[in-house]
This record gives C-alpha cells, structure tokens and sequence, in this order.
C-alpha cells in the first residue's frame, strides 16, 4: 500500500504532463528578463527624475547661504523642516540605487574577475575596485592600495592568478565603467546630504543631537528613513542602525565585537572602557530613542531634555565604574554575655 501511495494519480498520460511542464518552462522564459541586453538607463533612473533635481538645488542652495546667526536657537519653518525629511527619504533612495547599480556592474564584471565579489562586499569599494581594474588582465600591474587592504589586495591578486577569466567586450566595459562612475557620483551626493543634515540637526533634532553628536544624529535619521520612523521605532534596533557585517578571515569568533551600529561612532562610547561598553551601547540605544521622540513632536527646541538625559548617561557610566563598597569587619560578640530575650 505505502508502494501505491507513492504513485501518481496521472501516470496514464505522461504526454499531458509532459506538455504542461514545456508550456510552464515557455511562460517561465517570456517573464525572465534578458540580463544582457539592459543597458545602465534602464536599470538606474534616480538621477534623472525631477525630485531628485528639485531637492539637490534646495540643498545646494541650502549649503551656500549656510545659517544666519540671527536663525541660532529659533525652530525651522515648516518648509525648511520639510526640506530634511526629503533629504532623509532620498538618501534612503539613494542607498537602493547603489544597490542596484552594484548588481549591474557585478553582473557585467563577472566573467571577467569571478571571484572579486566575494572578497569586497561594500558596494562602493566595489566600484572603485573595478574602475581602477578596468579591462587589464594582470593585476599585479594595478594599484589597488588605499582602495583596499593589504591583506584583500594579496588574496585577490594570487585568487585571480589561478582563475581562468577573459576580458570584456568594448561594450561592457564602457557600461561597466559608467555605472562605477553613476555609483561613485550617488556616493558624493550621499555625502552632500548627511553634510546638510549635520548642519541642520541642532534645528530639527536638538535633543537626540545632544546625546549622540549631529554627524551621528544625521545617519541615524537617514538609514532609519526620517525623525518620524526613528521615533517609532524601539531602542534594541536602533542600536543595530549602521552594523556591519564583520570579516574575521580565518580569525577566531571570540574577538568579534557585538553588533553595535552608529553609536559606537559617539563621544559617550569611545570614552567608556571596553568591558562597559555593550551596557553603555544599550542605555544610549535607550536614551536616543526617548530623545528622538521628544523631537518628533517638537517638545523640547532648546535641547535642555537631550543634556538632562546625556547628564544621566554620564552618571551612570560613572556608578558602573566605581568599586563596591569594602566590606566592613563583623564585631565579635561581647565575651561572657547572656543572650538577649527574644
């Protein structure tokens, strides 16, 4: 019976099945999209969009006329506020456009350097890597040093040496180099705009940028997609904002540091020592989120909340650094004397 069981229902028409799975195979092939003919245009369209040219303008606008001194302390107009939260939402835009960039110039470099891509993992030094590669076939003629480490430079060098690989074709290799290029040029603009939120944390967000510092405050806000959704969201992930995925290359788990993202960029962690360090990473977690949801409603322009709660963190610190208290001698009971009635 358990024989039986394992038997097709369907096994009478095998040229039914048959031709269902050719007609299966046939859809499968139309819906796939042909890789090799896509060309950079088609795949990353960010750069020509108008919103994207409208808020570049205001920003570079933003940058050149720089912030009055008259403007110090006051509360950003709504259109100014508005202004950031656009930069946060287009440098997210802008992280999935490298991505994308990234996989289309990985899919064009393949065939030529297989295995570079399980060595450099951050897109942008990918795209370095391979305009400075280009179509040369020795990299041992290639300068890769202060794009890479030593030690990735070596590995690759003698990885690629045992590889067979061919060059690419003129084609490819002018897509290849113009979206290293478009991913570059994403990067810089990425840069632009964390330059202009740091400038303008101390107006849109005065109490989180008093407890982690503006530039740290700037990135949390654009990897979380805005004050808003860093707001609603709880402290174990804003802790996990910015981590990296670590490369130990044959090295032991154990000097693996825990998961900590842009906060251990922040004053309060480089000066706590390292044993107290993942407490510390935990209450700043903590302590930015609340700061962050008093600046999402606007409850607190002057900053005062965010030094209250800085001050908090530093006392801490402080308590956890401090000895225990030295155990006094117990007195010896007085010789010779009756018990006391209970």
């Amino acid at each position: 019976m358990a024989d039986l069981d394992e038997l097709s229902d369907r096994e009478d028409y095998p040229e039914v099945e048959n031709a269902e799975a050719e007609n299966l195979e046939e859809d499968a092939d139309d819906n796939l999209p042909d890789l090799k003919s896509l060309d950079l245009d088609s795949v990353s369209k960010l750069q020509k969009t108008q919103r994207y040219k409208d808020i570049m303008q205001k920003v570079e606008d933003a940058l050149e006329r720089g912030i009055s001194d008259s403007n110090q302390g006051a509360i950003l107009e709504d259109q100014e506020y508005q202004l950031v939260f656009d930069c946060n939402a287009l440098s997210v835009d802008i992280d999935n456009e490298i991505t994308i960039i990234h996989n289309f110039i990985r899919d064009k470099f393949k065939q030529k350097h297989p295995l570079l891509e399980s060595r450099v993992h951050h897109p942008i030094d990918y795209a370095r890597v391979v305009r400075k590669i280009g179509n040369e076939m020795d990299l041992t003629l290639v300068d890769l040093k202060g794009i890479l480490p030593s030690a990735d430079i070596m590995w690759i060098t003698m990885a690629e040496s045992t590889t067979s690989r061919e060059p690419l074709s003129e084609d490819n290799l002018v897509n290849t180099i113009e979206a290293c290029d478009r991913a570059l040029n994403l990067d810089a603009t990425k840069k632009m705009l964390l330059e202009f939120l740091k400038r303008r944390m101390g107006y849109i967000a005065p109490n989180l940028a008093a407890i982690v510092g503006s530039a740290v405050a700037s990135k949390l806000m654009s990897r979380a997609g805005g004050l808003e959704a860093l707001a609603k969201m709880p402290a174990c992930n804003v802790l996990l904002l910015g981590a990296k995925k670590t490369n130990l290359s044959g090295f032991s788990t154990a000097s693996m540091q825990s998961r900590i993202g842009y906060l251990e960029q922040t004053e309060v962690f480089q000066s706590t020592p390292p044993s107290l360090r993942p407490q510390a990473s935990r209450l700043l977690a903590a302590k930015a989120t609340l700061a962050a949801r008093i600046d999402s409603i606007r409850g607190d322009p002057t900053g005062t909340a965010g030094q209250n709660l800085l001050e908090e963190i530093s006392k801490k610190i402080e308590k956890w650094q401090q000895l225990p208290p030295a155990r006094l001698p117990k007195p010896l009971p007085i010789p010779d004397s009756m018990p006391k009635k209970k």
